[in-house]
């Protein structure tokens, strides 16, 4: 359990606080690029700040504040030029910069007057990578952005899905480092979900858990699992300090505010080999609901599963009142070094796993346990046998409500039809 002062250590996030301020070091995902596909302007809520996402004319984003400094004016009902967001209410112009490049009444009446420099705006820097948009709300100069494996990967279809959840992010990322849960949240529950008798999940046995440069990893054996199984030998990865990497997607828990969380989610998914090459012309971005229309929350899908766990704890974790056991180190682990961080951070040092060399961040390799299923690829019959492949074929299991386009999309990808069945070689054409 934590003290009350601790657990709002961990979960504060506004600026000025100590873990608001400290994940203001790293570069997060907050939006996918396609969905600037049919609109110039986001409203955009982060680590407790509101804000303003736009594309200008010229292709180049921006983070600024959401106000006008001229009278406070919504910037995110503004409109774009070439370069720039444009207020509707008097029509001033603001850079990526943040800088005040045009006030149109002012530079009629008094081209010399001053006020324009003294009209800066808050700004972020702005990169896009993978599909996503990511910004940096930090000291400068910021860091690099690092370029995960996943990213480079080719023959892949990639798509991104986000849902709004109405809870702290730390509950959400400690997630990332509970092995267990597999075994009875999308296991055994699934099976009671669908009404099905079958006999409980195999039992974990033996978990470990490591440091790394980029998070932790965690290992586990469960009955009946091979002996030098990768799950055991590898793992799987808590991407520090707000991520999870499973080898085929990334989960981003990005803290909203204090009480909302935005869940972004990665998926790359790689073809079949007779399906090579293979080129993606656009990443979609679609928005996953998490509550049907009787206003419970989803349980049918693995990701809507762990939502119900993230809520169910209330809207902020009450760590007070919690009973750690042996399944649980990892949680312990990682809270433990986010408090070191914390005091690491204040004293002047780079936040963890912080790359400052361009070099070393074009190519940021992750521990993977299923390398060949998810980098490298697997042919037909191989996608057939696969645990891991053969039920994406029949439908997307992460995220509920996947538009059909984006079923469509992937399905022409892999080469099969909507039901899941693998057409001929030459795509589009029944196999015989």
């Amino acid at each position: 359990m934590l003290t009350p002062e601790r657990n709002r250590m961990v979960t504060q996030v506004g600026p000025g606080t100590p873990m608001g301020d400290y994940l203001r070091n790293y570069w997060i995902p907050i939006a996918g690029v396609s969905e600037f596909d049919d609109k110039q302007v986001k409203p955009v809520r982060l680590l407790g700040e509101n804000l303003t996402l736009y594309k200008d004319l010229s292709g180049t984003f921006g983070m600024v504040d959401r106000h006008c400094p001229h009278r406070r004016a919504d910037l995110s009902y503004g409109f774009v030029e070439e370069k720039g967001i444009r207020c509707n209410y008097h029509g001033w112009l603001f850079d990526e910069n943040g800088d005040c490049i045009g006030q149109p009444y002012e530079d009629t009446a008094n081209p010399k007057n001053p006020l324009r420099e003294k009209c800066k705006v808050k700004s972020y820097p702005v990169k896009t990578l993978g599909g996503l948009i990511w910004v940096y709300m930090g000291p400068l100069p910021a860091p690099e952005l690092p370029v995960y494996e996943p990213f480079t990967r080719k023959n892949c279809f990639v798509e991104i899905g986000i849902s709004d959840i109405p809870c702290n992010w730390f509950q959400c990322q400690e997630n990332s480092i509970d092995p267990v849960h597999f075994e009875w949240m999308h296991d055994n529950w699934s099976v009671r979900l669908r009404g099905e008798g079958e006999p409980y999940a195999t039992k974990h046995l033996k978990l470990d858990f490591d440091e790394f440069d980029h998070g932790f990893v965690y290992k586990r054996v469960r009955e009946g699992q091979p002996e030098g199984s990768t799950l055991w030998t590898v793992g799987r990865v808590f991407l520090w300090p707000m991520g999870f990497y499973l080898g085929g997607h990334f989960e981003w828990r990005v803290p909203v505010d204090d009480e909302n969380t935005l869940s972004v989610t990665w998926f790359s998914y790689h073809v079949p080999k007779e399906q090579e090459p293979y080129v993606q012309e656009r990443i979609p971005t679609w928005f996953s609901p998490i509550t049907g229309p009787d206003g419970r929350w989803i349980s049918s899908h693995i990701i809507n599963q762990d939502i119900i766990a993230w809520v169910g704890q209330g809207v902020i974790a009450d760590r007070t009142k919690e009973n750690l056991g042996a399944s649980d180190r990892g949680i312990s682990m990682i809270r433990n070094r986010f408090f070191e961080e914390l005091e690491a951070v204040k004293q002047g040092k780079d936040a963890k796993g912080v790359i400052r060399d361009p070099e070393v961040a074009k190519f940021v390799d992750l521990p993977n346990a299923n390398t060949e299923l998810y980098r490298d690829g697997l042919p037909r019959e191989a996608f057939k046998k696969s645990p891991l492949l053969a039920g994406r074929l029949k439908r997307f299991p992460f995220l509920v409500g996947q538009p059909r386009e984006v079923r469509e999309e992937f399905c022409r990808a892999v080469g099969i039809d909507m039901d899941g069945n693998f057409l001929d070689e030459k795509v589009g054409e029944p196999a015989e």
